[in-house]
């Protein structure tokens, strides 16, 4: 087909430089990143977490967004009149619904950074429009739903990037080099682990788990356009806002997911393993019993690969204390334990059994990992090129999976055997089942309408 031819830290610098900073358009667009030579992007979600995402884009001069779409009135308009003052014309428009954006013929990519019960629907509704797609992490609310996308993507060869954004960091990046290399000696276990619920307790209007009382959605919401696939519930304060959107369960597995989608994904890169998942699942957490917010709270999973290579996967209050008693905490990050050594690794930095290790360079018959710009820089270029991105969709398939299944098995109280093969729970039909999800109509995944719906 003819086409145009980081931390936390970072996604906070990016939105603040995005809400206050005016926009300096560089030198070079006048040369190699003219305009004919720019990646016309798309934003689907433009608040919270995606306004971090324009901001990330929004730097580089080969990258023009000229698409914004949003359920909230303000937040489209808003950031709309930011992006004209930034590029000094009225070139990027604001939509409510997603399907005239991806009816353009003049939008190479989207960004998706919604609630996480739309990443998936949107993603196949954008490969099947012809549109490359950056996907916000955690991947979906269902496992075959992925598997369908995955289906659209190889039908399509259009270009996936997964937004857990750590695989372009460098101390990631070593850290999962030493491991990969053999310089902790033979792997023996790995520890993950990451914030839970109990860190946003004091977020909601009604604490801890969030209002229940119905009240009427604020004038310039779609609703119903927000809840999409999702079922329709009736709204109060605390459902449609970030952390509804991350702690309840029609529209996310919670911190198990959008969050441990970070370490889970570091221990998966540092394995070579995105081509597989752990074959078994035990594990204990909480559920909340009132309130809006019915993800799991807090949680403590043991996992085992087809190897034996046993994984334990921690929220933040069980983790502390085990954490702890080896190293500096740190509420998030990926400990590789092997024969000779360990190595961890969060966004504070990289923690080693031997100061020595962090000094280690690597040879030329060594492995050497991809290295990163960042990773919408990494997606930007593979859009150009062709090329497999950082975060390709099988490992956000296989990463995504061991979330799916911890909450799977804490979920039915009993263990989960997988087979990574089949892609399939082993001999628990009743457990198998709850990991599809109905999609309200009519936004089913049959061959959708872009401009009529996505009815069969």
């Amino acid at each position: 087909m003819n086409r145009r031819t980081a931390t936390r830290r970072s996604f906070l610098k990016a939105s603040i430089a995005l809400g206050a900073a005016p926009w300096i358009v560089p030198s070079t667009v006048f040369g190699a990143n003219a305009p004919s030579n720019r990646v016309t992007v798309a934003h689907l979600g433009v608040g919270g977490r995606a306004s971090a995402l324009i901001g990330m884009f929004v730097q580089h001069d080969d990258v023009q967004i000229v698409a914004l779409c949003d359920c909230f009135k303000n937040r489209r308009e808003d950031m709309r009149e930011k992006l004209n003052a930034k590029y000094g014309s009225k070139v990027v428009n604001a939509y409510a619904d997603f399907r005239e954006v991806l009816a353009r013929d003049d939008v190479d990519a989207v960004v998706i950074a919604t609630p996480d019960h739309w990443h998936v629907p949107l993603a196949v509704a954008a490969a099947r429009a012809g549109k490359d797609m950056y996907v916000e992490k955690p991947l979906g609310v269902s496992m075959p739903w992925a598997e369908r996308l995955r289906s659209e993507l190889k039908a399509t060869g259009r270009v996936f990037q997964y937004g857990t954004q750590q695989r372009s960091a460098a101390k990631f990046r070593v850290a999962c080099e030493l491991v990969r290399n053999g310089y902790i000696g033979e792997i023996q276990r790995v520890e993950a682990w990451c914030p839970d619920m109990s860190t946003q307790f004091e977020g909601f209007a009604v604490k801890p788990y969030g209002s229940t009382e119905p009240t009427e959605p604020p004038e310039g919401f779609e609703y119903d356009m927000w809840l999409g696939p999702a079922p329709k519930k009736p709204y109060t304060v605390d459902r449609c806002t970030p952390l509804g959107a991350y702690h309840i369960y029609d529209y996310a597995l919670g911190f198990i997911a959008g969050w441990g989608a970070h370490p889970l994904d570091i221990a998966q890169w540092g394995l070579g393993r995105d081509h597989t998942s752990p074959v078994y699942y035990s594990g204990t957490g909480k559920i909340p019993a009132g309130g809006l917010c019915d993800s799991i709270e807090s949680w403590d999973v043991h996992c085992e690969y087809e190897d034996g290579l046993p994984m334990r996967f921690m929220g933040s209050r069980v983790a502390e204390p085990v954490v702890s008693a080896y190293r500096k905490w740190v509420d998030h990050g990926t400990t590789f334990f092997g024969s000779d050594g360990w190595v961890s690794v969060d966004r504070s930095g990289m923690f080693t059994s031997d100061p020595k290790l962090a000094e280690i360079e690597l040879t030329a018959n060594d492995v050497h990992l991809k290295v990163s710009e960042g990773q919408e820089r990494d997606f930007i270029d593979c859009v150009k090129s062709r090329e497999e991105t950082i975060n390709p969709l099988e490992s956000a398939i296989r990463s995504d999976a061991i979330s799916h299944l911890s909450d799977l098995a804490i979920r039915v109280n009993r263990p989960i055997r997988w087979d990574p093969r089949r892609e399939r729970v082993d001999g628990d039909r009743r457990a198998a089942r709850r990991l599809w999800r109905s999609l309200r109509e009519p936004w089913n995944l049959k061959k959708p309408m872009i401009t009529e719906g996505w009815e069969a």
